[in-house]
């Protein structure tokens, strides 16, 4: 497959890494594309760290207007905090995550900020992506190119188990975040990170053709799997459907204030958390830093600084002294406490990431041993918490008889990757189906072997309602662009209403089936001439990231391009 066969017309590719934990950009131009460039460093301000990416933070004033991204946005809050001015402001954080394994999720789903107020999520991620794209066009100013905004192509990165709905989601949120529809693209995850592998990791670049290598994605929500085969032509064959699960970095910090509460008790957290808002956020970023540091030969005591005011706060409210409690727990010589230290034994410290990690690890080993994946001999390790010492010390130990591949700055490998498909979007040839895809219909009533309970007359003729009838396959391997087509003969003059079903089996029959799921309507208009007139073709179009539909009304010829609504 050829670079020249598929080159994307627009001067420039950015791509933004939207993270649950952390979030950035990368471009690059059209004459040289591999030049990738990364936003040059935001700056952490306390933390005198330059990062490559900055943390996906929104602050909104108490008119409930942004006023800022990223560190610059967790900086603000801490200082009002610290002068007891921050009341009423709103700081979201993490809150990408309220779009995995979302079923139910629609236009008006909300999200809570820190202190557990609610905002819709379309407006929070709008105006997270309307920031780092207003801080790339600067950035392109500043370099004095002549750029116009129109110049762009926009990828948008997202986790490859996603359901559509999500995937929607995220695309209604950019669109209002001021993109146009045309120059979005979603690029998933650990596809992305696998483009960017096989074109620039060192050693894998001749080596990745013909072999077919896991992608493991690790970032700050999910652990996002998926596998590879490289072919002959350079363009990527997906082998197993995409899989995963809510595993990862930030469940660590999320065990860390579960520790923590359990020593100090729920009512001193809460009290904590109400009174000394600047001690309580200032915990969980010194734990985002710190926890970088625990490796796998870690040993003795590790320090974490803790206010003084949590102390004070559980004196205050008659709790049992910090020793008893330590002793309760079996921790008093793992543990102490004093002044403003806690000091963790590295064995307790290292217990925070067990879950995620052996869960991740488990999901893994349960994967290679399926038969199609006996050919599977490299396993790329990417994303943020991929970088994760004791993440890969877990599974070069566990999963034996594979090479683990973590490529320079794995934490960047999903952003430039995303950058390169922007280049070239056809470089993936092949998707495994994650799901079984279908419609609702009907079929004539047979007695003695359908549900009386779905049985219903229309026209005089007795008919078993709610049938799957399924266009394709889960697991099956569907090239990009593959089609399949449906013929429809409406009941309804003015419009049609197809719902579009998914389910994780591979020949569900009713749509009532557990597990089956209706992703969303298609609504076909057709006011043309008589009944006879509206027949109609509906072209679904299955491989791509999003599922798109053509229709055509046979009499009239006239054709059009219509979105399933999955919210």
């Amino acid at each position: 497959m050829s670079d020249e066969a598929s080159k994307c017309d627009h001067l420039l590719v950015a791509a933004f890494d939207f993270g649950t934990t952390f979030s950035g950009y990368a471009f690059s131009f059209r004459n040289d594309p591999t030049k990738i460039q990364t936003n040059l460093g935001w700056n952490a301000g306390s933390q005198k760290l330059i990062s490559l990416k900055t943390p996906t933070c929104v602050l909104l004033n108490p008119h409930k207007e942004f006023v800022a991204f990223g560190f610059d946005a967790e900086n603000k809050y801490s200082n009002l905090a610290e002068d007891n001015q921050h009341d009423g402001w709103m700081l979201f954080r993490r809150f990408k995550m309220l779009l995995h394994n979302n079923e139910g999720l629609t236009r008006g789903a909300t999200v809570e900020d820190i202190n557990g107020k609610s905002m819709p999520a379309m407006t929070i991620f709008s105006m997270s992506i309307r920031f780092l794209r207003d801080h790339l066009v600067k950035t392109l100013n500043t370099q004095t190119v002549d750029i116009e905004e129109a110049d762009i192509q926009y990828v948008l990165t997202i986790p490859a188990i996603w359901n559509d709905n999500a995937k929607q989601f995220m695309r209604e949120a950019a669109m209002e975040a001021g993109m146009e529809a045309d120059r979005i693209k979603l690029a998933l995850e650990p596809e992305a990170a696998s483009i960017w592998c096989q074109n620039v990791t060192a050693g894998l670049k001749g080596e990745l053709s013909g072999m077919q290598y896991m992608v493991l994605d690790l970032g700050g929500g999910t652990a996002d799997i998926s596998v590879h085969e490289k072919m002959q032509d350079g363009s990527l064959k997906e082998i197993h459907k995409a899989s995963g699960g809510p595993w990862g970095g930030t469940a660590v910090d999320l065990n860390y204030m579960k520790w923590l509460t359990n020593l100090f008790g729920e009512a001193t957290m809460e009290q904590f958390k109400d009174q000394e808002m600047a001690d309580y956020f200032d915990i969980q970023r010194e734990f985002e830093t710190k926890k970088r540091n625990i490796l796998p030969d870690t040993t003795g005591m590790i320090t974490f600084r803790v206010a003084a005011s949590l102390k004070e706060i559980h004196n205050d409210i008659g709790g049992k002294g910090i020793l008893t409690r330590l002793s309760e727990l079996g921790l008093k010589n793992k543990v102490t406490y004093r002044g403003d230290k806690l000091r963790v034994d590295a064995s307790i410290a290292k217990e925070w990431f067990a879950d995620p990690v052996q869960k991740t690890v488990l999901h893994v080993k349960v994967l290679l041993a399926e038969l199609k994946m006996r050919n599977v001999s490299i396993i790329l390790l990417v994303g943020g918490f991929g970088e994760c010492e004791l993440v890969q010390d877990a599974v070069r130990k566990q999963i034996i008889n594979k090479r683990l591949v973590v490529p320079n700055e794995a934490g960047l490998a999903v952003l430039k990757g995303a950058v390169r498909f922007g280049h070239i979007p056809n470089i993936v040839a092949t998707r495994v189906m994650r799901y079984t895809y279908g419609i609702e219909t009907s079929i004539p009533f047979i007695p003695a072997v359908h549900p009386m309970e779905y049985k219903e007359l229309v026209n005089g003729e007795e008919r078993l309602n709610g049938v799957f009838e399924k266009f394709v396959e889960v697991n099956s391997d569907l090239k990009i662009g593959s089609i399949v087509e449906k013929s429809f003969q409406p009941n309804d003059p003015n419009k049609t209403r197809i719902s579009i079903l998914t389910s994780p089996d591979q020949n569900p029959f009713l749509v009532h089936d557990e597990g089956c799921q209706r992703i969303g309507n298609l609504d076909i208009e057709h006011p043309e001439g008589e009944m006879e007139d509206k027949a109609f073709v509906v072209y679904f179009e299955f491989g791509e990231i999003e599922l798109s539909v053509k229709v055509k009304i046979h009499k009239s010829g006239r054709e059009f391009f219509k979105a399933i609504d999955c919210l």
